[in-house]
């Protein structure tokens, strides 16, 4: 071997790094349990749904026997639906007022794959917390609602099925609060936009004496979701099945109008 050979420069050819979907999402994940905002919320929003079956439960003296079990048991879970709206706006916009969102999409051009990803993780955890908050609410308020009227066992039919039904309207009215963040950009406009759109419009509308609006007000966000999370059928609202697909399209909209703005408007 020559001199040369010996005193050449070592080389090192930098390692280069693929931009992959599950790269994505686990970067996703990382970002949305590091945050104190994410156990905070989720923490209050399973607290409010447990404390509210437990008074539900310990104070049932039989006046409100002719309310669906489940829809009693779970009455808390019109609190948490606001506090999982808000985590999902956190999700979003919450990166915009903090700047975040610059790196994020110099690290993903593409852009829409960080929504879709936000979305998907989003997806899994709000419904895995509802699904197991709901059920434990249900099995701990029953230790005051045994031997009553409105007795049920999880193995009862129809009981596990309303519980799910109830944490999958929760989880994609959280949803569309997520695509309204990405769609505004600010956290206190998205919130005033969730709650105007979903939960006040729908009651000034109801107002209006036309057999057309009381028709189309069973599709809006709110009233489809009440058609969920009940054994039985709720009178004078569309099927289970037509509500988780008028929500899913609703959620998808909005993603989907969330997406195409993303993609066109400066950061």
């Amino acid at each position: 071997m020559s001199s040369a050979t010996l005193n050449a420069p070592t080389t090192h050819t930098a390692p280069t790094y693929r931009l992959s979907t599950k790269g994505i999402i686990r970067s996703e994940w990382h970002k949305l349990w590091t945050l104190r905002s994410t156990w905070i919320t989720l923490i209050t929003a399973s607290a409010l749904v447990l404390a509210v079956g437990i008074t539900m439960g310990s104070t049932y003296d039989g006046d409100d026997s002719e309310i669906d079990t489940i829809v009693f048991t779970l009455f808390g879970t019109q609190l948490s639906q606001i506090c999982l709206g808000v985590l999902g706006i956190l999700v979003t916009a919450g990166e915009y007022s903090t700047g975040m969102i610059r790196s994020t999409l110099a690290a993903v051009p593409r852009r829409a794959p960080v929504l879709w990803s936000k979305a998907g993780v989003f997806t899994a955890v709000a419904f895995t917390v509802s699904l197991a908050t709901n059920v434990v609410t249900f099995l701990v308020a029953q230790i005051w609602l045994a031997d009553t009227d409105k007795e049920l066992a999880l193995t009862d039919r129809g009981v596990f099925g309303a519980l799910t039904t109830s944490a999958v309207s929760l989880t994609l009215l959280s949803l569309i609060a997520l695509g309204l963040g990405a769609l505004f950009r600010s956290v206190p406009g998205a919130i005033g936009a969730f709650v105007a759109t979903v939960l006040i419009l729908p009651e000034v509308l109801s107002m209006l004496p036309f057999g057309a609006v009381d028709t189309a007000m069973k599709y809006f966000p709110a009233q489809a979701a009440s058609s969920l999370g009940s054994v039985a059928r709720v009178e004078d609202a569309i099927a289970p099945g037509t509500a988780v697909f008028t929500l899913a399209l609703w959620a998808a909209a909005i993603m989907a109008a969330a997406t195409m703005l993303l993609k066109r408007r400066d950061v």
